[in-house]
């Protein structure tokens, strides 16, 4: 990939701020407090024609033994070896500070261009007050104010100016895996087993993933989005902004997605919460596949497997034609048959069935048990065709609709699913006057 530009400073300075007015988006979250911003999160731009990447990063601190901040650190030296261009962000309110000096002294040892970006220039006090940063050696300093775009213009006319093309590879027609689940059931561990590197931090600390991370995956046949979130907890238990707008990111990438990797855990079992997680990714008709993470800390008898998948069914009743992966992030035990499954599960959501076949088998199933008869009246199914949606949906043909109750609209999924592969996909009836 080319034309990607890294945002790097030390924490508070702006960068999330300033990743969400060159991508044009909300997608990071901004907070008045340091260290929000903790993995890197990827987004897209356009500047007088010219495409571009952009990543926004962490608050680079050297040095901390925190372990959060150590993390940070990495993901920012990952991103700035990444990149092709580089935008170094300050803030002029502070003036030049040591931490400042420390981010100049990694952004030197780098052979990149680097495009010094003063930030909260945002009246004309303050004009003037980034001259200070020039003695750090890196380049032109450009005055800016993230939060009302001024002085963006400027510096993306001369990052734009190092570009190698003016495109860049689009990504918006692959599939979307959105891995989900509580906090701390193992989502940024397996997306790091089936990347291959710390592309997410990882901490036993509940919450430690606040945004919604973004990676194309692209190796052993496959090419898809993989989408790690934010753990969602019921709403009673969020009591800070940070984590409200974590879970909203959460939410609006199981809706922005074809397939939810629903993790749960194994020494926990299916709690009230993993419900409510699953039944908001059916209700949005996504593809699910379950994965039973931490199966390795499970005693195992000869029977354990199948009486665990059993439980599950029934606690996800009744939509649980859905397949359940029995995985170790730690040991990467069946991780790779996870994806296997989910592209499965992505093939039976887009499938289409021609018309003449599902007429042909499915009058013959009505044949055998027609709708009941209500009031004295026959009720007539007299054609069905697939509607053209993106998860499956049936449209079955009728003199009286209104009269078929819902256990016979359950009789027909049942049979749909039958004769065609949906599994993991829920699949939708109406009943339409003929």
């Amino acid at each position: 990939m080319s034309n990607i530009v890294a945002i790097v400073g030390r924490p508070n300075v702006g960068k999330s701020t300033l990743f969400n007015r060159l991508t044009e988006s909300r997608n990071a979250i901004v907070e008045e407090m340091s260290g929000v911003t903790r993995d890197r999160i990827y987004g897209k731009g356009n500047w007088i024609g010219y495409d571009y990447s952009v990543i926004d990063t962490g608050g680079y601190v050297k040095g901390s033994n925190d372990v959060f901040e150590s993390e940070i650190r990495k993901q920012v030296e990952i991103a700035v070896d990444e990149a092709n261009v580089i935008v170094f962000v300050v803030d002029v309110t502070t003036g030049l500070t040591d931490l400042d000096e420390k981010v100049a002294k990694l952004l030197r040892d780098v052979n990149k261009k680097v495009f010094i970006a003063a930030n909260k220039v945002d009246n004309t006090s303050r004009i003037g007050l980034s001259s200070e940063f020039w003695s750090l050696g890196l380049g032109n300093v450009y005055d800016v104010a993230a939060t009302n775009g001024s002085g963006t213009g400027e510096l993306l006319d001369d990052i734009v100016k190092e570009f190698e093309s003016k495109t860049i590879e689009s990504d918006s027609d692959l599939p979307r895996f959105a891995i989900v689940g509580k906090p701390n059931v193992g989502k940024s561990s397996l997306a790091n087993a089936l990347i291959g590197e710390d592309r997410n931090i990882v901490t036993p600390i509940s919450g430690t993933t606040r945004d919604a991370v973004n990676t194309r995956y692209s190796a052993y046949g496959f090419d898809f989005l993989l989408i790690d979130t934010a753990g969602i907890r019921k709403r009673a238990k969020v009591n800070e902004d940070i984590e409200y707008y974590s879970v909203l990111r959460s939410v609006r990438s199981i809706e922005n997605s074809d397939v939810c990797i629903f993790m749960i855990d194994a020494v926990e079992g299916i709690q009230k919460q993993d419900l409510n997680i699953y039944y908001m990714c059916e209700k949005n008709h996504k593809g699910v596949v379950v994965l039973v993470n931490k199966w390795d800390l499970i005693e195992k008898e000869t029977l354990t497997t199948k009486q665990y998948e059993d439980k599950i069914r029934a606690q996800l009743a009744p939509f649980n034609d859905v397949p359940i992966v029995f995985t170790s992030t730690i040991s990467k035990q069946r991780i790779h048959k996870s994806l296997e499954v989910a592209m499965k599960v992505y093939q039976n959501r887009i499938r289409k069935i021609q018309t003449s076949v599902l007429n042909t088998i499915m009058q013959e199933e009505i044949e055998k048990f027609p709708p009941p008869m209500l009031k004295g009246k026959y009720v007539n199914i007299k054609y069905v065709t697939q509607l053209p949606t993106h998860a499956p949906a049936f449209a079955f043909y009728s003199n009286l609709p209104q009269y078929i109750p819902d256990s016979y609209k359950r009789f027909l999924e049942n049979k749909i699913r039958t004769h065609f592969d949906f599994e993991g996909v829920p699949v939708r009836i109406f009943l339409r006057k003929k």
